[in-house]
């Protein structure tokens, strides 16, 4: 079975956990995911099947999305609602314009510290984990890329937010931080992620879902095809002589094509086709003598 399920996963498991779900499920070894998310947190969580687990590294990069509600004047030990309260502070003063003010100097790239609630490993745990053992463990500061933000609504002491970020942001804190910029501190009161590259919420399923239609054999129904989640990649159509040279891995070359994108730019990544048969995902090595390289051959 190959393919991607797109999962809404719901609060209170792990990601790890969704995956363990749907091994036994399906009654299949190769399942993997394209991203964590946080125990609590709910959303698009997308399910790699079979040989669909080779595109998983593809899409862990992909820009994530994220619909929160942030209540000021509060601040917790997770940075959001499960945690306990540890300040208040009054409100009052905060306006929408400060709030937009404030907002605007976290575009781009900033430097967040990993929530004590969050997934990331530390000696081989997770820190949630440690966190529930009330362990309280020194993290690095992290690079990360805020792309988008935008405010919703305002109904103080709580404002509602869109978020596109990068890969390994954690919102909870950019509200928590925001708090601390406005000096009313704040915490993620809710978080959902509406999507993940190509996989948005309205197209997401369920695990009762995903039970039912194995139940009634209409599993191929909600699976994704393999490549999916890469259909923005550019394309490029293979002649029937050169199929065996892209299955084999060899660097195929001006002439081993019926179709070629355009404007290629050396070590971009193409999709590769036989027909409607997908083969591989190629890197760019001479955009001007069409020289491809498959570095991932899924045919």
């Amino acid at each position: 079975m190959d393919g991607i399920l797109n999962i809404l996963k719901p609060p209170g498991v792990t990601s790890f956990d969704i995956v363990a779900q749907i091994r036994r499920l399906l009654k299949i070894k190769k399942v993997g995911h394209t991203g964590t998310l946080d125990p609590d947190a709910v959303g698009v969580l997308p399910i790699c099947l079979g040989r669909a687990t080779r595109m998983v590294e593809y899409l862990m990069n992909d820009h994530k999305f994220y619909r929160g509600e942030v209540t000021l004047g509060i601040v917790t030990d997770t940075q959001d609602s499960q945690g306990v309260v540890t300040a208040r502070y009054a409100v009052d003063k905060i306006s929408t314009t400060e709030i937009e003010r404030v907002i605007a100097g976290y575009l781009g790239k900033i430097e967040q510290i990993p929530p004590m609630v969050s997934a990331v490993k530390y000696k081989g745990k997770r820190l949630y984990e440690l966190a529930r053992q009330g362990k309280e463990i020194e993290r690095e500061p992290r690079t990360v890329e805020i792309h988008s933000i935008r405010i919703l609504r305002v109904d103080l002491p709580r404002f509602w937010i869109d978020v596109e970020c990068s890969k390994g942001t954690y919102v909870r804190t950019l509200a928590h931080d925001i708090g601390q910029s406005l000096g009313c501190g704040a915490h993620l009161s809710y978080l959902i992620r509406t999507g993940t590259g190509e996989f948005g919420l309205n197209e997401s399923i369920t695990l009762a879902e995903v039970e039912a239609h194995v139940k009634s054999g209409r599993i191929s129904e909600i699976l994704l095809p393999i490549d999916w989640g890469i259909r923005s990649m550019p394309k490029s159509l293979l002649r029937d002589e050169a199929l065996n040279k892209a299955v084999n891995g060899v660097r195929l070359q001006n002439g081993d094509y019926q179709e070629y994108p355009a404007n290629l730019n050396q070590g971009q990544l193409v999709r590769l086709y036989h027909h409607t048969r997908f083969i591989s995902i190629s890197q760019v090595v001479d955009p001007d003598s069409q020289i491809l390289q498959p570095v991932k051959v899924f045919a």
